[in-house]
C-alpha cells in the first residue's frame, strides 16, 4: 500500500494532535490538587476534575493529598522538670490547606511536621512537673496543638489535633507513686474516720444537753404542780377546810408506802408504825370522798357538823 505525501501529513497531523490532547489533559482524583510548573516556575493549582495545560510548555509538579492525615510521633525520652525521666509518644493530625505553600514552602511536609511536632512535646512537656503531666493531660494536648499549629501555619497546613497517647514513667517510679498514693488513701480515710467520730461525739453530747433540760424542764414542772398543790391545800386550810388537809396528808402517805414497797433493794420492809394506820387514812380518804358528794346538797353549815375528824398515822 503505496501512501502519499499527503496521507503521511495526515498520520503525522493526527498523531501529534493526540499528543497534545495526552500532554494537555489531566485529570485530577478527589481529594488532591496538583501545582502547575511552566518552565519550572510555579503557575496555578490544580483542582478535582478535568484541567487544561499548555502541552510542552507546562508541567505537573507537585501531587498533594488535601484530606486530613494522620501522622504518627514515635515514643521518645523526656526530662521534666522535677528531673523524671519519662517516654512519651502521640499522634498528630494536619491537613493541607494551601497545595502551594505546602509544595514550595518545605521540603519533606511529613518529615518536618512530626520533626516540629516531637520538638514541642519535649519542650512543653519538659517545663512540667511529672504530677502535672499526668494529671493534665488536656491541658498539654491544646498547649501543643496551639504552638504546632503557629509554627506550621506559614506551609499552608492546618494542624488539627495533637495528642498524647501514653506516658511512660519509670518502673521504680511507677512503684513509688503506688505507695505515695497508698498512704495518701490511708490518711485520707484515717480523716475520715476521725470526722465520723467527732461528728458522733457531736451528736452524742448534744443527746444529753437535750435529755438534761428536759429532765430539768420536767422536774420544774413538777416543782411547779407540787406547789401549786400544797398553795391549794394552805389556802384550803385556811378557809377552815380541814378535809383538805387530811386528803394531803393520806396522798403522801400512800405514795410513802407504795415507794417503799416498790423499790428493788428491798426485799423486807420494816414498817416503824402500825399497819392499821395505813387502813386508817385509807378510811379516812374515802370518808373525804363521800363528804365531797353529799357536801353538793348541803349548806356550809351542814358540811361542817358532817366533817369527819383528822385521821393521824399511829392512831387507832
Amino acid at each position: 500500500m503505496n501512501f502519499s505525501g499527503f496521507d503521511i501529513a495526515i498520520l503525522v497531523l493526527v498523531a501529534l494532535v493526540v499528543l497534545v490532547l495526552f500532554k494537555g489533559i489531566r485529570t485530577i482524583p478527589q481529594g488532591y490538587n496538583y501545582t502547575v510548573e511552566r518552565f519550572g516556575r510555579y503557575t496555578r493549582t490544580l483542582s478535582p476534575g478535568l484541567n487544561l495545560i499548555v502541552p510542552f510548555v507546562d508541567r505537573v509538579g507537585a501531587k498533594l493529598n488535601m484530606m486530613e492525615q494522620v501522622l504518627d510521633v514515635p515514643s521518645q525520652e523526656i526530662i521534666t522538670r522535677d528531673n523524671a525521666i519519662v517516654g512519651v509518644d502521640g499522634i498528630a493530625f494536619f491537613q493541607i490547606l494551601n497545595a502551594a505553600q505546602a509544595a514550595y514552602q518545605v521540603s519533606g511536609l511529613q518529615n518536618a511536621i512530626l520533626n516540629l511536632t516531637m520538638t514541642n512535646i519535649r519542650t512543653v512537656m519538659g517545663s512540667m512537673d511529672l504530677d502535672e503531666l499526668l494529671s493534665n493531660r488536656d491541658a498539654i494536648n491544646e498547649r501543643l496543638l496551639r504552638v504546632v499549629d503557629e509554627a506550621a501555619h506559614p506551609w499552608g497546613i492546618k494542624i488539627t489535633r495533637v495528642e498524647i497517647k501514653d506516658i511512660n514513667p519509670p518502673a521504680n517510679l511507677i512503684e513509688s507513686m503506688g505507695r505515695q498514693m497508698t498512704a495518701e488513701r490511708n490518711k485520707r480515710a484515717q480523716i475520715l474516720a476521725a470526722e465520723g467520730l467527732k461528728q458522733s461525739q457531736i451528736l452524742e453530747a448534744e443527746g444529753r444537753k437535750e435529755a438534761a433540760f428536759r429532765d430539768a424542764e420536767a422536774r420544774e414542772r413538777s416543782a411547779e404542780a407540787e406547789a401549786r398543790a400544797t398553795q391549794v391545800v394552805s389556802e384550803a386550810i385556811s378557809k377552815g377546810d380541814v378535809q383538805a388537809l387530811n386528803y394531803f396528808v393520806a396522798l403522801k402517805y400512800t405514795e410513802a408506802l407504795g415507794r417503799i414497797g416498790t423499790a428493788t433493794n428491798s426485799k423486807i420492809v420494816l414498817m416503824p408504825f402500825e399497819a392499821s394506820s395505813l387502813i386508817g387514812s385509807l378510811g379516812g380518804i374515802g370518808e373525804i370522798a363521800k363528804e365531797v358528794f353529799r357536801s353538793e346538797g348541803t349548806t356550809g353549815s351542814q358540811r361542817q357538823a358532817a366533817r369527819p375528824p383528822i385521821v393521824r398515822p399511829g392512831e387507832n
